[in-house]
């Protein structure tokens, strides 16, 4: 049967390849997969020229899902590096890799990105589009900002951030109700200097459908950007954030009557005890489809540490809703993250996915932590450092500080519980000194 998207199928009973290898790994039965699908309470971003792509599901009842950004920059514009980040990422559990290029080359690199890379691809055709045509902002017109959209379904994009919801009602609401950090979301500020300076409206908002389309044509997911995003505490659940939300409840639905897959980009900075409300809220009015959040950082006073903030704000997010969880590093408000950034980033955001899925009752997500405690139990290192989600950091730390028993760590030294309860219970007798 002739199918143009991952929904579309799902809506006729169709279960596809992709649905049935994402459900293999949910551990779930393909057709309850389709019917979250075909509901769009789950999104299998699968553009049809992403040839080398493994398919994830991504759903707030599913396991969570990581994203890692990266690309290439006018002061980072090295190809190689970039790539070298895209494979250790997924080397390290990444589901998703969102390419926000904007120097050089730009589709020579996504089109390496999408041939070579298993990831879910994203990308914010914003940025492109500033890149690619190399002229003054205001000077874009909105065919062109069109025209990058198809250039990057076409080239296999499995989904794109498109900031459709800050339309000029939802700019003036903005300008009258002043924030601490204005707009923080880069495509959004684009997009809103664009309109300021042009006075027309946001093309993506005003021409929707051709945006659609385009989305159909390829079963590109339309990744619905987070424009008025809180980029700091103060300005967290603040009217323009709301306001835009309900914007992007009505887009759903018209991507939805499309049979276009859609996932809502969310907050990047709150204060802890508003993040549940926000996924319930974000739930209601976008009718449950998968929530995609950038953290949320809970403090604003730690850079250098916004790994460990956004993890925290991620995992709660995650355990009351979110799907998708945009890793953050020890570099965020600083610099580019290199390497050795991208791996702190990821790991926070691992421990934050994992926290969250055995909270939320994902069937054996907490398997893995009962091998650790079992190994643990054992005094087995080398098991412990197996289950590690760090191995070489887990084994470094331990072989650095020798303890006098090869059976303990220079924590505990003799005095280990785990090693005397053994010895106990096994009837031998307990030697501190």
């Amino acid at each position: 049967m002739e199918y143009a998207t991952q929904m579309e199928a799902a809506r006729r009973g169709v279960i596809t390849p992709e649905m049935r290898t994402a459900a293999e790994w949910e551990g779930i039965e393909p057709d309850a997969l389709r019917e979250l699908a075909a509901q769009g309470k789950v999104a299998i971003p699968a553009n049809k020229n992403h040839r080398s792509l493994k398919p994830w599901a991504i759903g707030s009842m599913l396991k969570t899902k990581i994203n890692v950004n990266l690309g290439i920059s006018k002061d980072c514009s090295d190809p190689d590096q970039e790539m070298e980040k895209v494979r250790k990422a997924v080397e390290m559990g990444a589901e998703s890799i969102m390419d926000l290029s904007n120097w050089g080359d730009t589709r020579a690199f996504r089109r390496r990105l999408i041939e070579e890379c298993p990831a879910v691809i994203g990308t914010v055709p914003m940025y492109d589009a500033v890149a690619y045509y190399h002229k003054p902002l205001r000077d874009i017109t909105a065919e062109e900002f069109l025209d990058i959209v198809e250039m990057h379904a076409k080239d296999g994009v499995d989904f794109q951030t498109i900031h459709c919801g800050i339309n000029r009602q939802t700019a003036a609401r903005f300008k009258k109700n002043k924030r601490l950090t204005n707009i923080v979301s880069r495509g959004g500020s684009l997009l809103f200097a664009w309109m300021e300076m042009t006075g027309n409206e946001n093309p993506f908002y005003e021409h929707y459908d051709r945006v659609l389309d385009i989305c159909r044509e390829y079963d590109c997911t339309m990744s619905l950007g987070d424009a008025c995003r809180p980029g700091c505490l103060r300005d967290a659940s603040d009217i323009a954030q709301i306001e835009e939300l309900v914007v992007l409840g009505e887009l759903t639905k018209r991507a939805w009557e499309k049979d276009v897959q859609v996932i809502i980009e969310g907050p990047g900075h709150m204060p802890m005890d508003q993040i549940a409300a926000n996924m319930k809220i974000q739930q209601t009015v976008c009718h449950g489809a998968p929530f995609y959040v950038l953290g949320p950082l809970v403090t604003d006073i730690a850079p250098g540490y916004d790994h460990i903030t956004a993890a925290i704000g991620g995992a709660i997010a995650a355990m009351n809703g979110a799907a998708f969880l945009c890793y953050v590093t020890p570099a965020e408000h600083l610099r580019l993250p290199d390497l050795d950034d991208m791996k702190e980033g990821i790991i926070a955001s691992r421990i934050a996915a994992h926290a969250a899925d055995i909270a939320k009752g994902i069937p054996h997500a907490r398997d893995w932590d009962d091998r650790m405690s079992d190994a643990r139990r054992e005094v087995d290192w080398d098991r412990m450092y197996a289950e590690a989600i760090d191995e070489e950091k887990a084994r470094r730390y331990h072989q650095s500080s020798t303890p006098e028993k090869e059976d303990t760590c220079t924590m505990c030294g003799n005095m280990c519980a785990m090693r005397n309860m053994n010895k106990i219970l096994a009837g031998e007798a307990v030697e501190i000194y």
